[in-house]
């Protein structure tokens, strides 16, 4: 990565065998220490790009084209080799559904262990340090207990911080969000927004926070992009996009949300729990 440069900068095209032109001419750059929202309807191509980004279409048959420069290095001619010790260690991913993300065999001190040790040398006190590191960060309990239990034992909303202590192991410097509190409550997803903001606060981790839900959008991101089949038509701040919104897109999505035509975006601040709560309980 280049001084001051973007830590992930993208101008990419995906193509399927049977669907051409899934995504078309897509451009973004996210630098160290942001939170970015990438907001579109299903369908528009939003997971298609965070699996390009984390060179994970290959399997689909799909083609990828143009380029994906993250910490000055192109993905899209790294082998895959190279790529195994990137992904997981310096760009990490938590996807929509918590407990399906999670081996149900296996207990959670057990996969937290083989995600450490990926990507990772070192003896048992090490692993075991940065295993209780990573769960307090995520606000979970770091005791025995917690961690002989399997992923069948906990709620959907300690899944997904499992999930999130995992893919923060080691200290990346992009977490990919796609969909991740979706599946959660009205008053988890906020408890997992804010945790968002802290560990991007706290870890100088930037965050790409894709997602079809404006109202989170707003009150977690400092800029927003918006796609719409397979392009990205807007960017901006979050004030910008919300406030003063300049593709039609753009301004259908905002005024199909009722407390976005007469709220502002609510501020990140150390402590806005309460605040998420309050706006994401009247988002209809």
């Amino acid at each position: 990565m280049r001084p001051n440069g973007p830590l992930l900068s993208f101008h990419i095209s995906v193509d399927y065998p049977n669907h051409v032109g899934v995504l078309r001419d897509v451009s973004l750059e996210i630098h160290a220490g942001e939170i970015v929202g990438l907001v579109g309807e299903s369908g528009s191509g939003k997971s298609t790009l965070a699996m390009a980004l984390l060179s994970l279409l290959s399997s689909k048959g799909a083609k990828v084209s143009g380029e994906i420069l993250f910490e000055g290095t192109d993905l899209l001619k790294t082998p895959e080799s190279e790529l195994r010790s990137i992904r997981g260690r310096r760009m990490s991913v938590v996807l929509q559904s918590p407990v399906a993300s999670l081996n149900p065999a296996l207990r959670i001190g057990t996969q937290l262990k083989e995600a450490w040790r990926a990507h990772a040398d070192g003896d048992g006190t090490a692993c075991d340090a940065a295993i209780r590191r990573s769960l307090r960060s995520a606000q979970l309990a770091d005791d025995p207990e917690f961690l002989r239990r399997r992923p069948l034992q906990l709620s959907v909303g300690e899944a997904q911080r499992v999930n999130i202590a995992m893919a923060i192991l080691h200290r990346p410097g992009l977490l990919v969000a796609d969909e991740a509190t979706s599946a959660l409550d009205t008053i988890t997803q906020a408890e997992i927004l804010d945790l968002f903001a802290r560990l991007n606060r706290e870890l100088q981790m930037a965050i790409l926070y894709i997602s079809h839900d404006l109202s989170s959008v707003a009150m977690l991101c400092d800029r927003a992009a918006i796609v719409h089949q397979g392009e990205i038509v807007e960017t901006g701040s979050t004030n910008e996009i919300f406030n003063s919104p300049r593709h039609p897109y753009t301004r259908k999505l905002i005024s199909a949300i009722p407390q976005l035509r007469t709220r502002k975006p609510i501020a990140r601040t150390n402590d806005w729990s309460t605040k998420a709560v309050e706006a994401l309980t009247t988002k209809s």
